[in-house]
């Protein structure tokens, strides 16, 4: 059977580009980027160690797409290096909610430390940083 290494990017339905832009850039430190694909148009990204996260315009997805493509549907957990309790002034400073946390939770590879935050869009983003033991 074929076998699967790991994820390129996701994409994200987003309701104003420039908003979301903007959270992900001065919340989570993320570097937004432009890119033309083959077709010309001019699409945005989010970018962040080697991991991508493209953005489409609810409304003008481009195809192909989700089925239901929907802003707020997605649940995303992001590892950090910096400990929880940096990202929990960080977060007060940019007055951002946090809405849960400091958690013990279960990832891909361990145990974590998480907080859980909204982005514009009411997606649920999670900032962990892995446990050891």
């Amino acid at each position: 059977m074929p076998s699967l290494t790991s994820l390129d990017h996701l994409v994200l339905t987003v309701r104003d580009m420039s908003r979301t832009c903007d959270f992900y850039r001065e919340v989570l430190g993320m570097e937004v980027s432009t890119f033309k694909p083959a077709d010309g148009s001019e699409r945005f990204a989010l970018q962040f160690g080697c991991q991508k996260i493209n953005l489409h315009k609810a409304g003008a997805e481009f195809e192909p797409k989700a089925d239901v493509p929907q802003p707020g549907s997605a649940d995303l957990c992001f590892l950090s290096e910096t400990p929880v309790a940096d990202w929990g002034a960080h977060l007060e400073g940019c007055g951002v909610e946090v809405i849960e946390g400091p958690v013990r939770r279960t990832g891909a590879t361990g145990s974590l430390l998480s907080v859980y935050i909204r982005d514009p869009d009411g997606n649920l983003i999670e900032i962990s940083n892995l446990q050891d033991g």
